[in-house]
């Protein structure tokens, strides 16, 4: 029972303290699920948001789902969603009924933007980790140049560009499997 209650409140700290969004939660995530708990290691993270973004729903929601299902099963994979979504919930409830009130104000004004401000910053610094963790060689520099044109000159739907980059990723191994075949 020890395990559910961690999870439940691991992932509803992660929750209340992330804005933002799935990138934004990384660093939380590694600090409470890496190093903390060592639920998942650097690598594992990477893949859960990987697997986060082909799959429908939020990133976060994705990821303490995997998470709590790898540690225990369906019900785990409950517990750690709804730690998750639980703040949200209570916190959207909150503010739809104060917020009419008090939306005009300049305090509540600034307010909202220097989160947004803060947002930025902790989304910034997700991008670093995942560059260092994702990209490790010419490969990953020439897939990472591609999918961010693409999605740049094209606007394309994240989806596709995910899948165009892991097609990338599996056409190059195979070519260097090839090579090292040959050898």
């Amino acid at each position: 029972m020890k395990i559910y209650v961690e999870l439940f409140c691991t992932w509803f700290k992660i929750g209340l303290f992330t804005f933002g969004g799935g990138y934004a939660m990384l660093p939380l995530i590694e600090k409470e699920i890496i190093e903390k708990h060592h639920w998942a290691t650097q690598e594992e993270v990477l893949d859960y948001y990987a697997i986060g973004q082909c799959t429908p729903g939020i990133i976060a929601v994705n990821t303490a789902t995997f998470i709590g299902y790898f540690q225990k099963g369906v019900l785990g994979g409950i517990v750690a969603t709804l730690g998750v979504v639980a703040p949200s919930i209570l916190i959207i409830t909150f503010i739809a009924t104060l917020l009419p009130t008090f939306q005009d104000l300049p305090v509540v004004k600034h307010a909202l933007n220097g989160i947004s401000i803060g947002v930025c910053i902790l989304m910034v610094t997700s991008i670093m980790k995942l560059w260092k963790g994702s990209i490790k060689d010419k490969v990953g520099i020439f897939i990472f140049c591609l999918s961010l044109t693409i999605a740049l000159l094209f606007r394309t739907a994240t989806v596709w560009v995910i899948i165009l980059a892991g097609v990338c990723g599996l056409i190059f191994t195979n070519i260097n499997k090839l090579g090292e075949d040959a050898e």
